[in-house]
């Protein structure tokens, strides 16, 4: 009777993580490729300030497929479908003109912010004032990221407008810290392993990276949910 039975009850946990292994690879892969045209461009490009604009219209694609692959990760966790790459489809064909309605204008933002920082020697006046013109555009372009990690959220698993998706996003800067930081931390991971590792880390990371925006975004939907969805 035991021998009977412990080869079940151990499979039980094996087969969960071949389950998140097989999501994780198939996510990795279908985010990659919807990507790609984007990662093609920044290949291309040497990291000088000159390309920043260049930089930027790379980025374009990612949007779409990181608010695809949320659509997914959400699917993961509400049942056992074991076909990640349907829900990925499902998903970008769902959100992708309501991510780039608003990520494509936040690029065009930080594309502005990134040159000013790039050029501040050229500001004249005390160093004191570049110092804090170089400190308000890196709070102001840090600010944009963590409300796109709310809005890449937002905008792919909820059916809103793309004002209340933008209102909304600032509106969680403030309202659930918590959220905002856990953003935060995830554009740290990702610039420290860009810059301190390899440019291509982050895009071999992209699938765990996003499950985690989507584990560290529970309050910010539990919330819109409650006030905003059901309410």
């Amino acid at each position: 009777m035991t021998t009977m039975t412990q080869p079940e009850f151990s499979s039980r946990p094996i087969s969960r993580a071949a389950s998140v292994i097989h999501w994780l690879v198939v996510l990795e892969v279908c985010w990659v490729l919807a990507s790609l045209p984007g990662l093609l461009l920044l290949l291309l490009l040497l990291p000088v300030a000159s390309n920043i604009p260049l930089m930027a219209l790379a980025l374009i694609p990612l949007g779409p497929a990181t608010g695809a692959a949320l659509y997914a990760w959400r699917a993961f966790g509400e049942d056992a479908d074991p076909e990640p790459a349907r829900h990925f489809l499902r998903g970008y064909r769902r959100c992708v003109w309501d991510v780039l309605r608003w990520w494509v204008p936040t690029l065009a933002a930080l594309t502005l912010l990134g040159i000013n920082l790039t050029n501040l020697d050229a500001v004249t006046g005390p160093p004191a004032v570049r110092t804090l013109l170089g400190a308000v555009s890196a709070a102001v372009g840090l600010g944009l990221l963590v409300a796109s990690g709310h809005a890449v959220v937002i905008s792919s698993l909820y059916n809103l407008r793309t004002r209340d998706v933008a209102r909304l996003s600032i509106y969680y800067l403030t309202a659930k810290p918590m959220a905002s930081i856990g953003v935060a931390v995830l554009v740290a991971i990702v610039a420290g392993a860009a810059l301190g590792v390899s440019d291509w880390l982050p895009v071999l990371a992209a699938a765990p990276l996003i499950w985690l925006l989507l584990r560290g975004e529970r309050p910010v939907r539990d919330h819109l949910e409650e006030n905003f969805i059901n309410g």
